[in-house]
């Protein structure tokens, strides 16, 4: 019996569907931070989207996903969650333009946080935003 080219085209689409739905599912609150714990996802970004990596960020750090968790949580309790505020690691940097988005979303200490900014380059980011971008 002929197969449809829509019945080929599910056929081929399902299985690609599956795997992905596998390979994305975890058991319920495997990778979930405690109750009332707070936590941000962090996000850095290159030009045109050429890389890309995050970390998520609780304070405490009990999970040790953040190498830097320590200095990070310190930096954002000194300026009271408000990353435009973070008191940074200023030292000089290049003038090279090889731009860099970073973004903060979730909750700090229960206010919730959607912050997104972009740099001239890495040294200027880590520059003003210190331990909390250093992943």
């Amino acid at each position: 019996m002929p197969v449809s080219r829509r019945c080929r085209s599910a056929r081929a689409i399902l299985p690609a569907t599956v795997l992905a739905t596998l390979l994305c599912a975890a058991p319920a609150g495997a990778d979930d931070p405690p109750a009332g714990d707070q936590g941000l996802v962090l996000t850095m970004t290159g030009a045109g989207s050429s890389w890309s990596r995050g970390v998520r960020l609780s304070c405490p750090d009990i999970h040790r996903r953040h190498p830097h968790a320590g200095a990070a949580c310190d930096a954002l309790t000194w300026a009271r969650g408000d990353l435009d505020a973070l008191p940074g690691e200023p030292h000089t940097c290049t003038r090279e333009y090889d731009p860099v988005t970073v973004s903060a979303t979730g909750t700090w200490r229960g206010i919730p946080v959607n912050w997104h900014k972009e740099f001239p380059n890495a040294c200027t980011m880590d520059s003003a935003t210190g331990p909390v971008f250093r992943f």
